[in-house]
């Protein structure tokens, strides 16, 4: 699994973090000088409920929660963002026992869809950590059919190395405790992207 590919998780969970106070929070990365955005996608999030506490600089959203921004979506019972007091953000998606929280990116240019799946959810602004644990699951797609899984009980992928953990565990994924990944050629990858890509063009 190219290790490179779960980093969308942390542009999901930073974009719900930029509505805490995102001017202040402008301001703060540019030395108090006021700058324009960069061009990105709108975010959306519903949920039956929003608390959002200045003092604290938390938003909490809960019931049937759904984050949408550009081509990522996320789903669970619960999603909390704060900012911590060196400006950091940190997100965290729970989900009711017996649920899982799901995340999904699609990239329709490669015809590619990715998605993670776990009891929880976690981002760490300051370490660019991000965690998917219990019953942790990354599955890419390739028109429509899985190439590469990873299961176990917790998987992290630590965006300044570029590299990605995953750990066993009684609550794993995976049968008997272990981790389990499944990763296809390249070769075999780039064969179905360009048959999906040739039978999109043709209309089939």
């Amino acid at each position: 699994m190219n290790p490179q590919r779960p980093s969308f998780l942390a542009a999901l969970l930073l974009a719900s973090a930029a509505l805490l106070a995102p001017a202040s929070g402008l301001a703060q990365a540019n030395g108090g000088k006021s700058a324009k955005p960069a061009e990105e996608p709108d975010t959306l999030i519903l949920s039956d409920t929003l608390n959002y506490d200045d003092i604290k600089k938390e938003s909490v959203f809960t019931g049937n929660v759904i984050l949408t921004r550009g081509p990522m979506t996320l789903r669970a019972d619960k999603l909390v963002m704060s900012e911590d007091a060196e400006g950091f953000q940190h997100g965290t998606a729970t989900v009711e026992p017996g649920k899982l929280v799901f995340i999904r990116q699609e990239n329709p240019e490669k015809f590619e869809i990715l998605e993670a799946k776990g009891t929880r959810a976690i981002y760490n602004g300051k370490t660019e950590d991000i965690e998917v644990i219990g019953q942790a699951v990354v599955t890419r797609f390739i028109c429509g059919k899985p190439f590469d899984n990873i299961q176990g009980e917790r998987i992290v992928y630590r965006q300044k190395t570029e590299t990605y953990q995953a750990f066993g565990g009684p609550n794993s994924a995976a049968q008997g405790g272990r981790v389990r990944s499944l990763a296809q050629s390249r070769a075999k990858a780039d064969a179905a992207a360009a048959a999906c890509k040739q039978k999109s063009a043709s209309g089939g």
